[in-house]
């Protein structure tokens, strides 16, 4: 670990063989602490949040994930898709209460057109015109170009001039291809998520970056996942944070899979901060990890607690027992319990506050 550790601080960039040593090392007090040393490094002492507000728009989805307890078929009980003027309502009061970011994700909804997806950009850019709409993984993008027969490019043209600003990092899952036909076989590969970021990223567009983990995929999967997003953060520049998901396996197809251990998530955050050398951020997804540990994830290379949320969906439809949404105040509070000084930004990065 020594020789992984010199090799840190000397700038010397880790390779897949580096990155699986990382993962078979049981000191997780020292992968801590090289973790620790490259977050300083990048962020110093800061640890970001943001006031924002999730919006799942639609659970209604023809993928049907194996890994998704949130997705189901239009004729079950369950079954919704909101009206934009829901949508709208929603992001007037998230205004009211200081948000600056709206994150819509949902569902591939067979019956809905991509002129739905354009009219809600439109009318929340003309009833919130402040706030930054992070919205579409990068599977609902190809299926916006689908169903409306236009190319990638196109479909985010017409999304960003309907007043979409940025992508958000779901679906990327794992990108083995083995993986991806086992768990999610209707999905995007993981080589399109990767090329349809790539052209919202060349077109001026920033996104962030996940991987679920903890399912079927093993620990070199993930490392060469990391590789690749790595590789095309070299070649555009695009991405603002990635984010490690733990599987979450209650009320999916996959529910006899254990849930991931502490030791895993610490373990996991703390080699994506390492491997990821050209990514700003690292987020510590509460939502997910669980409140306690994604304060301790604050020790192990994040520099981001996420936000406030508020009415998070996909993750509860799987078991979540956190809350749905935390206050700025409650946020704070964490970040300096955790001895870090909390800063809040807004989409980018930019720093809107530091207390």
């Amino acid at each position: 670990m020594n020789k992984l550790f010199d090799k840190i601080k000397n700038n010397v960039r880790l390779s897949l063989e580096d990155g699986m040593k990382l993962y078979d090392s049981n000191d997780l007090a020292a992968l801590g602490q090289m973790a620790d040393y490259v977050r300083e490094k990048k962020n110093r002492n800061y640890t970001y949040f943001i006031v924002n507000r999730h919006v799942n728009y639609t659970n209604i989805c023809v993928n049907r994930c194996k890994f998704c307890a949130f997705s189901c078929d239009p004729d079950d009980k369950n079954a919704y898709l909101m009206p934009i003027k829901d949508i709208i309502v929603k992001a007037g009061l998230a205004k009211k209460e200081g948000a600056s970011e709206i994150h819509i994700v949902g569902g591939l909804h067979p019956d809905v057109p991509f002129d739905y997806y354009l009219e809600m950009m439109r009318e929340l850019k003309a009833t919130v015109p402040g706030m930054h709409i992070q919205a579409f993984t990068a599977v609902e993008i190809a299926h916006f170009a689908k169903i409306s027969g236009l190319s990638v490019e196109k479909t985010l043209a017409g999304l960003a001039k309907a007043g979409l600003d940025s992508l958000p990092g779901g679906g990327a899952e794992i990108f083995d291809a083995q993986v991806r036909q086992s768990i999610c076989e209707k999905k995007i590969s993981g080589d399109e998520w990767l090329r349809i970021h790539e052209t919202a990223h060349k077109m001026g567009m920033h996104s962030n970056a996940t991987m679920l983990y903890g399912h079927k995929e093993t620990p070199e999967q993930r490392v060469e996942h990391l590789l690749k997003l790595r590789a095309l953060q070299d070649e555009t520049n695009g991405f603002m944070a990635f984010i490690p998901l733990p599987f979450h396996p209650a009320n999916t197809q996959m529910s006899e899979t254990a849930r991931t251990t502490g030791m895993d998530d610490l373990k996991t955050m703390a080699v994506s901060r390492i491997m990821l050398d050209n990514f700003p951020h690292i987020k510590s997804f509460w939502i997910m990890l669980g409140i306690k540990l994604a304060q301790v994830a604050l020790h192990f290379g994040a520099d981001d607690l996420d936000g406030t949320v508020e009415e998070e969906k996909i993750t509860h439809s799987a078991g979540a027992t956190t809350p749905e949404s935390l206050t700025k105040d409650e946020i704070i509070a964490l970040i300096k319990s955790a001895y870090r000084t909390p800063v809040e930004r807004d989409t980018l990065y930019n720093k809107l506050k530091i207390y």
